[in-house]
């Protein structure tokens, strides 16, 4: 995943191993216990091959630390946080995954198919993206789960990953992707209707599309494609006045993840998040410091003013836009953590909490 450096303007620099410009710090999602990163290269535009095939490719099992273990499902509202790592494994199976390239046609389809077997109510967006390095077809795919009410609570995750050699993205696409599918399992299994709908969107083109000498080139005008697609949508459908709360999550699943309050997020919002984490126990993980304001998927509904909230571990991630950002870096307990925190969340906002 893709965002811009915290607090920081165009130009910032960031020191992770690599400097980074344009106020881009873009990052990517890790998965959980099963891993194995094809390597492929996907540096090319539109066309790119970097996957074989359509199902996820087979990955080798990782060996988990026990202090890595995540608790059963029953101790984190539902949320199987070994699930979501191993849904984020089979992504980062299929390799690089820019977008318009057959990598990310293979992981659309398989979202697409384990969605389906969730039983869940889908809609799929295809459009094509002006950037420079030239037009290409992407895809948003959002879950909606009807409430009794006309409030949407939004969640967001990013599934393409940045146009880097080799880079497969476990934590930075990879992460958020494979705990957003457990998510879904989970609310999709639902049988009661809560007042507020629950939507969950696969966002395409988070990652800024130039990449010069290794860094990617974050811009306005070159970022965060499918969540300004979702947010004008919204916005031309009369959906986005809808929305009581955006919850985005980008790179939650690594080891001794430790997340810090975004500025650029809703104030109320991610006091919400923070006073639940801290209610159950997890203070250690969604930590009091701020990481100095984040530009990601979240910011075209706070320009459009709609209340939002960026979980993210970035930029306290070593290994982000690096190749070694792989699935040993990742934690099945971190997921849970994480998990945990937004079903609960998502039951605040469901009670009309602010």
């Amino acid at each position: 995943m893709g965002y811009g450096c915290r607090g920081l303007s165009m130009g910032c620099a960031v020191a992770l191993g690599v400097a980074f410009g344009l106020a881009a710090c873009g990052h990517d999602a890790t998965p959980k216990s099963v891993s194995a990163a094809t390597s492929s290269t996907a540096t090319g535009g539109p066309g790119t091959p970097s996957a074989p095939a359509n199902a996820a490719p087979a990955a080798a099992v990782q060996q988990i630390a026990p202090a890595e273990t995540a608790p059963p499902a029953s101790q984190t509202g539902g949320f199987d946080g070994a699930a979501a790592y191993d849904f984020t494994a089979k992504l980062v199976g299929f390799g690089p995954r820019p977008p318009d390239t057959d990598a990310i046609r293979h992981t659309q389809d398989f979202i697409l198919s384990q969605l389906k077997s969730f039983g869940c109510e889908v809609a799929v967006d295809d459009f094509h993206a002006s950037t420079p390095i030239g037009s290409l077809a992407m895809k948003n795919i959002v879950v909606k789960v009807p409430g009794t009410g006309r409030g949407i609570i939004l969640l967001l995750t990013h599934y393409d990953t940045v146009r880097i050699p080799d880079f497969v993205g476990a934590d930075d696409g990879g992460s958020s992707s494979g705990f957003m599918l457990e998510m879904a399992k989970v609310l999709c299994g639902r049988r009661d209707a809560e007042p507020n709908s629950v939507w969950m969107a696969f966002l395409d083109g988070e990652e800024a599309q130039l990449v010069e000498n290794g860094v990617a080139q974050w811009s306005n005008d070159d970022s965060v494609f499918g969540s300004r697609e979702l947010a004008a949508s919204m916005e031309l459908s009369g959906d986005l006045k809808r929305v009581r709360a955006v919850l985005l999550a980008d790179m939650v699943g690594a080891k001794g993840i430790k997340i810090e309050k975004d500025p650029n997020s809703t104030a109320w919002v991610t006091a919400l998040v923070w006073k639940t984490a801290n209610r159950l126990g997890y203070g250690d993980t969604f930590v009091d410091e701020s990481d100095g304001g984040v530009q990601d998927d979240h910011k075209p509904f706070i320009d459009r003013h709609v209340p939002a909230a960026d979980i993210t571990h970035f930029p306290n991630y070593p290994y982000w836009h690096t190749t070694q950002d792989t699935m040993d870096k990742l934690s099945p307990r971190s997921f849970a953590i994480v998990g945990h925190v937004f079903l609960e969340t998502i039951r605040g906002l469901q009670a009309g909490q602010h």
